[in-house]
């Protein structure tokens, strides 16, 4: 089963939650494909791996993030919903391993200190989807979230390419909240850093955050709550059952509703024989 979890929000913006089954068209390579709902909006349990910069360039307001992150745990964990953090530095580690108690991810988000460190932040995100996928419950919605400027500059093993694979392979969205703030536009590593996040969370279906300010940051965080809560999760058995390991791009439609903006992932890996 292919899962395609969907975004849908009205013209301000706002989560829109009274779609059904009916409202949605799924298309694989162009051939329509029969949808199976697997939840009602934004029941299905979430898992999140929550990746926090520690390099670096961002440690200016760090204990903010921290805070911030720490309250977002609180209004998105929910009963069956599990968070494990990972730390983003010159080598990715991981700091909670899965839980489902809120307090046992707010202790590891507390126990991170600022570091020097320079930034592996492809392999980090590579880990964190791979952690998602070995150990994730089958139905649920995967969520890699990162608080970062995604300025990399270390990693020895991992490219943008591998990251975006990463992901589409583990069936993960990408949610990045930037602190950088307004200042990024002085800063050409920024908005190259931005880019590739950008660039994630379009392929995935997710959203690239870049608050003006980081007193916007609460604010950010809450909307990914709201739009975490708000979404639905699908499925399709694929009419293409070549075993070829190659991308099958994917695009979902609203017919009924052409005024909806939905976000999805844009295709996917194929199991290789």
């Amino acid at each position: 089963m292919v899962v395609v979890p969907i975004s849908a929000s009205d013209a301000s913006g706002r989560p829109v939650r009274d779609l059904t089954l009916g409202d949605f068209q799924v298309e694989e390579e162009g051939k329509a494909q029969q949808i199976v709902s697997l939840g009602e909006p934004g029941k299905t349990p979430v898992e999140i791996a929550l990746l926090f910069d520690i390099s670096g360039s961002t440690n200016a307001q760090f204990s903010f993030e921290q805070r911030a992150a720490a309250e977002f745990v609180k209004d998105v964990l929910k009963p069956n919903d599990t968070l494990t953090v990972f730390s983003i530095g010159c080598v990715p580690k991981l700091v909670q391993a899965r839980t489902t108690n809120p307090q046992d991810g707010i202790n590891g988000i507390n126990s991170l200190s600022p570091s020097k460190d320079p930034t592996a932040f492809f392999d980090a995100v590579v880990d964190g989807a791979t952690y998602l996928g070995k150990h994730a419950e089958v139905g649920g919605r995967r969520v890699v979230l990162v608080i970062s400027d995604g300025e990399e500059n270390f990693s020895e093993r991992s490219t943008l390419k591998d990251a975006l694979e990463y992901l589409l392979k583990n069936d993960c969205l990408f949610y990045a909240i930037n602190p950088t703030g307004a200042a990024i536009t002085l800063n050409r590593v920024s908005l190259k850093g931005q880019s590739f996040m950008d660039a994630m969370s379009a392929q995935t279906g997710g959203k690239a955050f870049l608050p003006e300010r980081i007193e916007d940051l609460s604010g950010v965080f809450k909307q990914v709550a709201e739009e975490l809560q708000a979404q639905y999760l699908f499925g399709y058995y694929s009419t293409d059952v070549t075993p070829d390991g190659g991308f099958r791009r994917i695009t979902v439609k609203t017919p009924k509703r052409p005024e909806l903006r939905l976000r999805a992932r844009q295709g996917y890996y194929a199991p290789k024989s």
